[in-house]
């Protein structure tokens, strides 16, 4: 308490605190030593802080121009992809046509190729069946060929009598004779 006394008693009625010469003074030299601190941290300090701060500065706008460019990369690539997605529908649409397309003239060449084919099968059948007309034919005649001269053997041979058979094999016999010798 006594230092309080103190103090209370060196400053004057009325005032917070007392301005003497002595406080002046030790105020200019505080506040000589504050300026001649800071000129000479200034002095020192004020390029490589200029420095440090002009790499940032340029740290911190390559930083920015590198985020514009990747910006500007994905911007293009939202872009180039919007365009692809708007096209993919008319690519689709394009290759479904195709492959329709395909498909038609393709299933033309197999309904062709099975026309040609049924055609080929029905002329072999044709060819065929009228190849079996002609051997069931000849086979006909010829059967017709050899029952007519069985029957007419059978007839010859009920109504001629001995003599007039003789006779007609010597007739025959004669003709195979002269056959031979002309041939």
């Amino acid at each position: 308490m006594h230092g309080m006394m103190f103090l209370a008693q060196t400053v004057p009625e009325g005032r917070v605190f007392g301005l003497d010469s002595q406080t002046l003074i030790s105020i200019s030299i505080q506040l000589f030593n504050a300026i001649i601190l800071a000129v000479a941290l200034g002095y020192i300090l004020y390029k490589p802080v200029k420095e440090f701060m002009q790499r940032r500065t340029e740290k911190i706008q390559t930083e920015i121009e590198k985020a514009d460019a990747t910006m500007a990369k994905a911007n293009e690539l939202i872009a180039r992809y919007d365009t692809k997605l708007k096209n993919i529908d008319k690519e689709r649409m394009e290759i479904l046509e195709a492959a329709r397309l395909k498909a038609a003239d393709e299933s033309k060449i197999i309904l062709k190729e099975a026309k040609q084919e049924a055609y080929e099968i029905k002329k072999r059948s044709f060819e065929s069946i009228s190849e079996e007309k002609k051997r069931l034919k000849e086979e006909t005649r010829l059967y017709i060929i050899e029952l007519a001269s069985f029957m007419a053997q059978k007839y010859i041979t009920l109504n001629i009598d001995d003599e007039t058979q003789d006779k007609l094999f010597e007739e025959a016999i004669a003709q195979l004779e002269d056959a031979q010798w002309q041939n």
